[in-house]
């Protein structure tokens, strides 16, 4: 039996969403944006953007190497190239990123903003999101639980501000922790019984909710 695959229609808005996230996650691979800015590869942001989309569209909705081309305004050549990259020789290169020349740090490869942004696309389906977008959810959820009048989930978002996700070891929990207490139990003896690696903020908050029911507090 012959299996077609066809393309479904294009979400604008679940488009945008994702390529956004996967955009962001891209460039925490990289660093982030004050590195880019030291290494002057700033530049690199389009390059990274139209990869992001062409491996969007071609993950989530089939899309071929002539309609991205179409859609994001390359040519099929290009497409090709960007959906063909392998993200570990990408992210070998930008590991090694000092000693790029200085015509490479003008533009980024095709190759190179393909892999990074297939290895980006791999990690945010994963639940692996950027670190700017975790922090900036930390600090929406720390304004909802003080409005709902929730003292611990308020104050764990609050002491955890800069914590890097995923948390994959108690260590780093404890060191933001360190000196509170949890509905009268040591901040530090909840993080240590929490089930790792913890995602993000809200994982974060669910996790210590089950180890104070499971404590009866």
């Amino acid at each position: 039996m012959v299996v077609l695959l066809t393309s479904k229609p294009v979400d604008e808005h679940d488009l945008e969403q994702l390529v956004g996230r996967v955009f962001f996650k891209a460039i925490d691979l990289l660093g982030g944006l004050h590195k880019l800015a030291e290494y002057k590869t700033l530049t690199w942001l389009p390059s990274l953007a139209r990869a992001a989309f062409a491996i969007v569209l071609r993950e989530e909705y089939l899309k071929t190497e002539e309609e991205i081309a179409e859609i994001v305004g390359l040519t099929r050549n290009t497409v090709r190239n960007i959906l063909r990259a392998d993200p570990n020789a990408a992210m070998f290169k930008i590991e090694h990123m000092d000693e790029l020349t200085k015509e490479e740090k003008k533009e980024l490869r095709v190759h190179t903003a393909g892999g990074v942004a297939k290895l980006a696309y791999k990690l945010v389906k994963e639940g692996n999101e950027a670190q700017t977008l975790l922090e900036f959810c930390r600090e929406i959820s720390a304004k909802a639980v003080q409005v709902c009048e929730a003292p611990w989930a308020y104050t764990v978002l609050k002491h955890t501000k800069g914590l890097k996700y995923p948390v994959e070891t108690p260590e780093a929990l404890k060191e933001k922790l360190s000196g509170i207490t949890i509905k009268g139990l040591s901040a530090e003896e909840v993080a240590e019984n929490l089930t790792y690696p913890i995602k993000n903020p809200a994982q974060l908050l669910h996790e210590i909710k089950e180890f104070l029911q499971m404590k009866e507090v």
